[in-house]
């Protein structure tokens, strides 16, 4: 027999705070065999570890980009200084150069 993901989720839910059924609580109140319910158990189980694994991949993809962002910003400041400073060199030898020393 196929049942509804709604169906699925609702008798789920019953396996957890507050309810707290067992398994075979649910089995016999539900009609649904007990492998049946262990199998749901286990199926959401698993989504939910892939979904926490997901999750910490991405956290630490999140933590990578932050921290080449900073060094990034680091290199980009430096450069930014030498370009300042290669400037003001420029400006004062041209200065030199068109109203002498």
């Amino acid at each position: 027999m196929r049942y509804s993901p709604e169906r699925k989720e609702a008798v789920l839910r019953k396996m957890l705070p507050p309810h707290n059924r067992s398994i075979p609580e649910l089995a016999e109140e539900e009609g649904i065999s007990e492998g049946t319910l262990y199998n749901w158990r286990r199926a959401c189980e698993q989504a939910n570890d892939w979904d926490r694994q997901q999750a910490d991949r991405l956290r630490a993809e999140r933590k990578a980009d932050r921290e080449r962002l900073k060094a990034l910003e680091r290199e980009l400041k430096k450069k930014e200084k030498a370009l300042a400073e290669t400037a003001a060199l420029l400006a004062r030898i041209i200065h030199e150069c068109l109203y002498g020393g």
